[in-house]
């Protein structure tokens, strides 16, 4: 028996978990098709990166592969299961998710169920909007298969006849602009009281032969070919990282292909043809019965005015009192604040960082970036200290998969207002995410933080479920200062006491905790290890935990995502139980909490326990140290998810996951208990 499960199939797994919820009648019907546009981003990123590595590795000839590749057995059979999934995707889509919303009055009007004054409409927007901006391209030696972008829609078309010039030119592609939006409302007097839809797919398909006067179209088919969208920049190649990632920004479009989709219909010969010009095998084209790029569908989620097929909204609570706002310094010296979103707003942070611009007492603001929006309220307060004057510096992670360009953008405008920027160390991603601030009080400098579980980002704040601590714990404070200046001086980094940092101290510190409460156990005293995190990945981190196990250590697992760990089998992991939480909310916390002889230690982190955080990342796991606080992470963050019994999935020691069911009619959610915790009358809206 193999004592790890492996990576890509256990994430493929989680992305099973969340198609379960598309297919969940308990749910908001918009909120069904929401997950399953969140099926397909997830396979599509699934494809760009971990497909397209094991991809890569084949054609190496690469036998330090982490799949076991037997002549790329490994491969196929991931390929196969991605095959069953968009199958059932799909089935859900046409048989299940569509009639439901037809019934609710929001359909996708099929060129076949449109009427006469619908199909002119269409027309008429098909030569005004879209046949203006295609530029057919008819292959022939002049005219070579074009670039075809990364996820783009595309059709190929078969002609028949001869072109102007007399030739026969057989197959042509259409590229469908990236400016017209995918999904198009009809206008109201056209859609008979409801919410009515054309894709642009259809839109192109229902007129595809006027693209083609004069010739025969024999068969077409819509296509979109994923490709390895991970940058290959060499750190110690380069003199100046943002420029060289700059340059390769423009080539992710156009790397090599991964995977191909194609219409249910296309002919057999057009979908060969296009495999050998992508250069593709033939299990790697998927047949959709249905447009090519579901995700899009999210657009229409959006634009459906249906508060009764959302999930009802809710008011996030305001930590720090009615003081904060205005002197959030002060509260803090009072003691420490606990955030735990999106049940806190992530104003109160934003209004840590405004307040600190504005404030004439604050010399120098500090802080890491590894995801943000293109919109920050927080990064504009950044800026603005720094035209006021105040040091401010900002490690900028660039290489934050998919977000990069928006980083870059950050980067060019805090520079233009003085700000110091780095982009962290040569080789690491810069995952941690902390901030400091300096200011003068008296003939002394005082110090304030705030670290986190989560992105700086004030969006997926509102999405995912993250701890944040603000405090001026002055310890705690200067250790912060510490690493903050090993990021941008390169510095050897000293001892610290409170923080756990990757990738100097944090593995070995995860492996002595684990080790103590082992020794516990040992010594006949009650002894458990509570952690949540999305992913758990690490083989000697799995191995303490086995020999923790069995040594009589009770061990509780959350992990949203993929894990190797196996539970429950006898000798090696009996005492090991792992539940998976797919829920409204994406749950990213990452709580590592070791009951150390009653003690209760409880660390909250940036880091998965995962190789690529603990050895390639910089990134900070800090104590919290307020009994109250502490009490109030195990009972928030721990012991709901523990109990939940509606969105919990457990791991079996075979690899599977089996939904739990309520017993009795007790059904628990724990994301809806921590949304009916929040009191009335404060934040935002959601």
């Amino acid at each position: 028996m193999d004592l790890f499960f492996n990576r890509e199939a256990s994430q493929l797994l989680f992305n099973r978990r969340v198609l379960a919820q598309a297919a969940d009648p308990s749910l908001p019907l918009l909120e069904r098709l929401r997950f399953l546009c969140i099926f397909s981003s997830n396979l599509d990123e699934f494809f760009e990166i971990r497909v397209s590595n094991l991809a890569e590795q084949l054609r190496r000839h690469d036998t330090r592969a982490p799949v076991r590749l037997v002549e790329g057995e490994g491969y196929r059979a991931l390929l196969a299961t991605c095959q069953d999934l968009v199958a059932a995707q799909y089935a859900l889509y046409n048989e299940v998710l569509l009639p439901a919303l037809a019934a609710e009055g929001i359909s996708l009007v099929h060129h076949s169920d449109r009427s006469p004054e619908q199909r002119a409409w269409v027309r008429d927007y098909f030569f005004r909007e879209v046949k203006p901006l295609l530029t057919p391209i008819g292959l022939d030696p002049s005219h070579p298969f074009p670039q075809i972008a990364n996820k783009s829609l595309n059709f190929a078309v078969e002609l028949g006849g001869t072109d102007a010039f007399g030739r026969v030119t057989v197959v042509s592609i259409v590229r469908a602009p990236r400016v017209l939006p995918r999904i198009i409302a009809l206008p109201p007097e056209l859609s008979r009281g409801r919410h009515a839809f054309v894709l642009l797919s259809s839109v192109i398909r229902s007129h595809i032969s006027d693209i083609f006067g004069g010739r025969e179209v024999v068969g077409y088919s819509q296509f979109r070919v994923t490709r390895d969208s991970d940058l290959a920049v060499d750190e110690n190649e380069v003199r100046n990282l943002r420029h060289a990632l700059s340059g390769e920004l423009s080539q992710r479009q156009f790397g090599h292909a991964v995977r191909l989709e194609v219409g249910a219909q296309c002919p057999e010969h057009l979908a060969e043809f296009l495999l050998r010009e992508f250069g593709l095998p033939a299990d790697t084209l998927f047949r959709v019965d249905g447009p090519v790029n579901l995700v899009r569908l999210r657009e229409m989620v959006d634009r459906v005015d249906r508060p009764d097929l959302r999930y009802p909204g809710f008011v996030a609570r305001r930590q720090g009192g009615a003081a904060w706002p205005t002197d959030p310094f002060a509260v803090l010296g009072r003691g420490d604040v606990l955030l735990h979103h999106p049940f806190d707003s992530f104003q109160t942070v934003i209004d840590f960082i405004a307040c600190a611009a504005a404030d004439p007492a604050v010399v120098a603001i500090k802080q890491t970036i590894y995801r943000t929006s293109n919109d920050s309220a927080l990064m504009e307060a950044l800026i603005l200290a720094a035209q006021r004057g105040k040091e401010v510096t900002v490690v900028v992670e660039l290489k934050a998969r998919f977000d990069e360009e928006a980083n870059i953008n950050w980067a060019e405008r805090l520079e233009a207002v003085g700000a110091q920027v780095v982009y962290g160390v040569v080789g690491l991603k810069t995952h941690a995410k902390m901030a400091l601030v300096v200011r003068r009080e008296g003939a002394a400098l005082a110090y304030y933080a705030h670290l986190g579980t989560g992105n700086y980002h004030p969006v997926t704040t509102r999405l995912y479920t993250d701890f944040g601590l603000l405090t001026a714990n002055a310890e705690l404070c200067l250790e912060v200062s510490e690493l903050f200046l090993h990021l941008t001086s390169m510095v050897k980094l000293k001892p610290l006491r409170l923080l756990w940092v990757a990738p100097f101290t944090l593995h070995k510190r995860v492996l002595a905790a684990i080790a103590r409460e082992a020794q516990v156990a040992k010594d006949g005293k009650p002894a458990r290890i509570i952690a949540k995190m999305n992913a758990l990945l690490d083989e000697s981190v799995i191995k303490a935990l086995y020999a923790a196990a069995q040594a009589g250590v009770v061990v509780d697992l959350i992990v949203r995502g993929a894990c190797a760990l196996r539970p429950g089998v006898p000798g090696l992991s009996e005492n090991i139980r792992v539940r998976s939480i797919v829920g409204r909310f994406l749950e990213h916390s990452r709580i590592y909490c070791f009951r150390n002889d009653g003690e209760q230690d409880v660390w909250l982190a940036s880091a998965d326990w995962m190789g690529r955080n603990l050895f390639g990342r910089i990134e900070a796991a800090f104590p919290v140290l307020d009994r109250k606080l502490k009490k109030r992470v195990i009972d928030e963050g721990l012991k709901p998810y523990l109990a939940d019994n509606t969105n919990a999935w457990a791991l079996t020691a075979d690899g599977d996951y089996k939904r739990l069911k309520s017993s009795r009619g007790k059904r628990f959610c724990a994301q809806e208990a921590l949304l009916a915790a929040i009191p009335e009358g404060s934040a935002e809206k959601r």
